[in-house]
């Protein structure tokens, strides 16, 4: 892999992860309006973006596993902080959702406290 690759490995890996994250907060936005079904949809979508970024990661380690050297760049820490950052927003969303979830049918029972 050259220069190039890497850094549009880089950009995949940032776009894909973007997009993770924003339907991870689309997902706690739904879950807030009581749309669950939508909501948990928004959290597949999620998960699909991460499985493209996961895939691209595993293609870099599989690179160097192989004996390829690359620089470091700054562009290549800054895409799997993205990469992280969408993982625990997804974890969080899943949690929001549950709760979301759980709050509906209390007030459903009890009305708004």
């Amino acid at each position: 892999m050259n220069e190039v690759d890497y850094q549009e490995t880089a950009f995949q890996l940032i776009l894909s992860a973007g997009n993770a994250k924003a339907m991870s907060f689309k997902a706690i936005n739904l879950a807030k309006a009581n749309k669950f079904e939508e909501a948990y949809k928004c959290l597949e979508e999620a998960e699909k973006e991460l499985e493209t970024v996961h895939s691209l990661q595993f293609g870099l380690i599989q690179k160097e596993a192989e004996g390829e050297k690359n620089d470091i760049s700054v562009l290549l820490i800054h895409s799997q902080d993205h990469f992280m950052d969408s993982l625990l927003a997804k974890d969080m969303a899943k949690e929001f959702i549950q709760l979301y979830e759980r709050m509906n049918k209390i007030e459903k029972i009890f009305g708004n406290l």
